[in-house]
């Protein structure tokens, strides 16, 4: 795969020019419901992983990181400036995938990335360049002809985040950007952001753990609006030491330890049904001490938010 940056009609950001803070922000709907509650995040150059569950507050929060909808309180900075009393500064260098991204259908897929290019203000001639280049990076070479209304939706969401590229960005928001998409695709979007993620600020936000636990050196895991914890792989991993095991059980017996335990885990086998679950202690006898896993941290801290009473994060 070609390196996702290659033109040269951009020069490239320096680190203390690609630093996004959000502090303190809150988001109250009408109701009052919460959103987003007190969230405060420093970003430099890198990808941050957002988990966190379906309404966790993560479409929210990146809403109001790219300027798209407005905090109740709170402050968002870029590089120094006030990005919410001025926005287009933050917006000249922000590319941007929303879990909801809408196309033309009669379009082509150059077609719409051309109009998209245009908006932007990219230059006719690097934005030539510079969609042929991303056609090829999303893999969509083949279908360049074919109007988008005729396109998978998985080949939407490529598109999706072909145009979150076309101004070689600074700043990088990408909301469940493989939704929809194969395997195969998956992986070529993750490397295509950690490619990203060298000099600029991207933060890919997803419910899928398998989705950056590869390529997230900076991991936060959100619940009901606020986060809960963020830190290295490495860091959320020894929350959990000694406290992930390994047991074999009947099948009959399956229901009787999920019940008692928060279930990572469970195959079957020759032997029986082979459990990984959470505990502080050994469960059964014979229960065998494993390494715990990110999937392991995020469903303990999930978990703790949704019921104090059945697991909580020493």
């Amino acid at each position: 795969m070609p390196h996702p940056i290659t033109t040269a009609w951009q020069p490239s950001p320096t680190a203390a020019d690609t630093v996004l803070e959000l502090s303190d922000i809150t988001k109250v709907h009408r109701g009052g419901k919460r959103a987003v509650d007190g969230v405060t995040l420093r970003l430099g150059p890198g990808m941050l992983g957002l988990l966190g569950p379906n309404g966790a507050g993560k479409s929210s929060l990146l809403g109001i990181a790219s300027t798209a909808t407005r905090p109740t309180s709170g402050q968002l900075r870029f590089a120094g400036n006030d990005a919410l009393a001025h926005p287009d500064l933050l917006r000249r260098s922000l590319g941007y995938l929303p879990q909801d991204f809408g196309v033309y259908p009669n379009l082509t897929s150059r077609e719409f990335l051309g109009y998209l290019a245009a908006a932007k203000g990219v230059a006719a001639r690097a934005a030539r360049t510079r969609i042929d280049e991303l056609l090829e990076l999303v893999n969509l070479t083949e279908a360049v002809r074919r109007p988008l209304r005729a396109y998978s939706g998985g080949m939407l969401r490529r598109v999706g985040i072909a145009q979150a590229l076309l101004a070689d960005p600074r700043v990088v928001i990408v909301d469940e950007p493989t939704a929809g998409l194969d395997p195969q695709e998956r992986v070529r979007v993750r490397n295509l952001l950690s490619s990203l993620a060298t000099d600029r600020v991207v933060i890919f936000s997803t419910h899928i753990v398998s989705d950056i636990e590869s390529v997230a050196g900076d991991i936060a895991i959100m619940t009901q609006g606020r986060l809960r914890r963020r830190g290295t792989p490495d860091e959320l991993l020894r929350e959990l030491a000694g406290q992930v095991w390994e047991v074999v059980v009947g099948p009959a017996e399956v229901a009787a330890v999920q019940a008692r335990h928060l279930v990572s885990r469970q195959v079957r086998t020759a032997d029986g049904v082979r459990v990984r679950l959470l505990a502080p202690a050994p469960p059964y006898p014979g229960a065998v001490q494993v390494a715990p896993g990110l999937e392991e941290t995020y469903l303990a801290v999930v978990n703790q938010q949704a019921d104090q009473t059945t697991w909580a994060v020493r």
